[in-house]
Order: structure tokens, then C-alpha cells, then sequence
């Protein structure tokens, strides 16, 4: 949308377009009619999208493996390769420490933006009640975030009988397609108030009027993980609240208390740099001429 006013020509593929549709868009691409192409790491794979390209741009680095990254620099030795992520994976940042890879940052945060207040707390009801009367009473959204499938229909059964009058939905991974488009579609058109949710949201959310994140079982999330998830509040000028949650008279192992403690102390905004050098220190820096991209984790 931003580079029509430049008289681009921008079309993309996904899983949400048919197999009719994606053929056309083949088409269009090979005719040298689309400039931009948006598309997931699949079009990688596929040598109709990879002719006459000169420039791959990579949104959310860290959620590309190696192998993924090595393609793409097999694809064109001349081709120019611009990667993107608030918080860089422990591999590349070390690489990029090390004067192997550029680096560049940015430290300005867009106007009228406002850091996301985080607190890491007990699971309690008093705590989501609020949490979600807040955002109730100022017409705003919350995604309550449980990274277990089989068991986000208990989480939703517990919120409706905290709160009856409150719109729930569920959505995750697994569902098909068209399902989650439409209760994206909801969330989006405020039909929602909570969304239950895995880690799908950790990418490509941005829903201004969601401004609370509930992360339950937070200790089981990684550093940059956690940023991502409370990066998908706050996306416009009110102010956003982000809940880290673990179950109750849970002891943290040290690794897990670090992480934790990093995403509490690190909410101004810029603050994925930081986030990515204690990430960089607590797991490791992978191995440069391998593919595993971190050293040691834990929860």
C-alpha cells in the first residue's frame, strides 16, 4: 500500500490465495508486471519468482533458519540481501559484532508512541479481570496468549466464565486457512474483545485498537519471542500493557528468571538491540560456519 503513491505495481502470495490466483500472479511476474512481490520463504523455492530478481528483503529475520539464508545467497552472488528484525537471532547478531555481516540500527521511535508498561506476575483472575475491563471500558482488544493447542479451548472456557458478557474467539496454527482469515477479519472489525491465541500472532500483527497482551506460561517463551509477542500491542498512540504470567508458586531456573527480567527492564521502545545482546549472551552465539543458530537454551 505505501509504494502505489510510487507507481509500483506490489501483489503477494500466501497460503490465503487460491491455487487460480497464485498461477495468475506467476504469470504477472514473469510478463515483468509486478514490481514488489510479498511472499513467505516458499517463494524461495520456486525458480519462477527467483528470475530477473535483483533485491530480497527479509522481514523477521530470526524466523529463518540457515539453510533458508544460504538459499537465498545460492540464488545470486550480485543480489542484494537487506534482513530485518527487531531482534536478531544470537548467530546473526554475533556475526554482525564480529564485522562478518553489516549491521545497522534504528533507535527513533515513531510519533506519539508510548513504551509498553510490563509486569511479570502470578496467574490470578483479579489481574486478567482488570486487565481486561481496562481495555473494555476504553473500547480497546486484548490477545491472551497460551502457546498449547490442545488445551486453549480451557483458557477460553476460564475467560468466559470470568467475564460472560465479554466476546471471545480462538485461533491457532492448526486451524485451516480460511478460518483463521475469518477471525482475523473479526478481530480486526472489533467484533472480538480477547483472542486466544498461540505464538501465531508473534509476526505480522498490527492492530492498533489491541494494546494488552496476556502471555501465560511465560517462562516457557524465548527472549525474543516474548519481544515479538509484546511488540503486537502498542501499535498506535495509547498506551499498552503487556502481562507475563507464570502459574502459581512456579521457581524459575535461572535462564527462564533472565529472560523475564530482561523483557521487564527493557520496555523502551528500540529496546530489541538490548533485548538481542542478553539473548546473544544467555544462549549462546551458534556456530558461524554451521547452521545451529544459537548455542544452549533453557526453561
Amino acid at each position: 500500500m505505501r509504494l502505489k503513491s510510487f507507481g509500483a505495481h506490489i501483489n503477494s502470495v500466501s497460503r490465503f490465495k487460491t491455487k487460480g490466483a497464485v498461477q495468475k500472479i506467476k504469470e504477472a511476474w514473469s510478463a515483468g508486471k509486478i514490481d514488489v512481490l510479498v511472499g513467505t520463504h516458499t517463494v524461495l523455492y520456486d525458480d519462477i519468482y527467483l528470475n530477473n530478481i535483483g533485491l530480497i528483503v527479509i522481514d523477521e529475520e530470526h524466523r529463518f533458519g540457515v539453510r533458508q539464508k544460504e538459499k537465498i545467497r545460492a540464488i545470486k552472488h550480485t543480489i542484494d540481501v537487506l534482513s530485518m528484525s527487531a531482534t536478531p537471532i544470537p548467530r546473526t547478531l554475533n556475526l554482525a559484532l564480529a564485522g562478518i555481516r553489516e549491521i545497522s540500527t534504528l533507535n527513533t521511535p515513531p510519533k506519539s508512541r508510548l513504551p509498553i508498561e510490563t509486569q511479570v506476575s502470578y496467574l490470578n483472575d483479579a489481574l486478567i479481570k482488570a486487565a481486561i475491563l481496562n481495555e473494555k471500558y476504553r473500547n480497546g482488544q486484548l490477545f491472551f496468549v497460551h502457546n498449547d493447542v490442545k488445551t486453549l479451548p480451557n483458557y477460553v472456557a476460564y475467560l468466559q466464565k470470568l467475564l460472560p458478557a465479554i466476546s471471545i474467539d480462538i485461533v491457532n496454527g492448526q486451524m485451516p486457512s480460511r478460518q483463521i482469515e475469518l477471525v482475523m477479519s473479526r478481530f480486526i472489525n472489533k467484533e472480538i474483545d480477547v483472542l486466544v491465541c498461540t505464538s501465531i500472532i508473534e509476526t505480522g500483527i498490527d492492530i492498533a485498537n489491541a494494546n494488552t497482551v496476556i502471555i501465560n506460561n511465560a517462562h516457557q517463551f524465548g527472549l525474543s519471542q516474548l519481544y515479538q509477542i509484546r511488540g503486537r500491542v502498542g501499535r498506535g498512540i495509547r498506551q499498552a500493557y503487556a502481562y507475563l504470567l507464570l502459574p502459581q508458586g512456579r521457581v524459575l531456573k535461572k535462564e527462564a528468571y533472565r529472560r523475564l527480567k530482561a523483557i521487564e527492564e527493557n520496555t523502551h521502545l528500540g529496546a530489541g538491540y538490548n533485548i538481542s545482546n542478553m539473548d546473544l549472551e544467555i544462549r549462546g552465539a551458534g556456530a558461524v560456519f554451521g547452521y545451529k543458530q544459537s548455542g544452549v537454551g533453557g526453561v
